[in-house]
């Protein structure tokens, strides 16, 4: 079960100063292009989750990864509760395939950098998009309790009531409301 909350609008330099103080280990620094996929319907976005094709290029050693990951939303009041399927596949192409066998359709293309850190045992990822989906950096908290999670929130500087629960795409569209 993955547990996770988002704090939007992130000032990227000053919360990189403070994992560092923290000494937390970079885990991770690398695009993402995240190849988002439904049924033609669009029930498993309009339902919370979805199924994804993710090719990751690692910045630093410049090795690429596929993987093809399927969620599904458990919860998401306080917490963002997802049950997740993850696997590495040798290609995008293999996982293209298996995922329209199952007769979904290519939804979208999320492009975005993310640098990972983690602390205790839970990851602090620092998401930047494309400043066209959205425009501001933001952090997920992921972490394997509630209460670890409210942790890693204080100790960051920031208040349970900076989280938010909402998907990106509940995100894009409040952000494109207020343009």
């Amino acid at each position: 079960m993955e547990i996770e909350v988002k704090i939007l609008d992130i000032d990227v330099k000053s919360l990189k100063s403070k994992l560092n103080s923290l000494n937390a280990l970079k885990v991770k620094n690398e695009m993402q292009y995240n190849y988002i996929y439904d049924f033609k319907d669009k029930k498993l976005i309009n339902g919370g989750g979805y199924a994804r094709i993710r090719l990751t290029k690692d910045l630093d050693t410049n090795k690429t990864k596929v993987y093809m990951t399927v969620k599904k939303l458990v919860s998401k009041d306080t917490y963002k509760k997802m049950e997740e399927h993850e696997s590495l596949v040798e290609s995008k192409e293999i996982g293209e395939g298996i995922f329209k066998a199952l007769g979904l359709i290519n939804q979208d293309i999320i492009i975005k950098k993310r640098e990972s850190y983690k602390i205790e045992n839970s990851l602090v990822e620092i998401d930047t998009n494309e400043k066209k989906f959205i425009p501001f950096p933001y952090i997920e908290i992921e972490s394997p309790s509630e209460k670890e999670l409210e942790e890693i929130v204080e100790i960051l500087g920031f208040d349970m009531k900076d989280t938010t629960t909402k998907s990106i795409y509940e995100i894009k569209k409040e952000y494109t409301k207020k343009l």
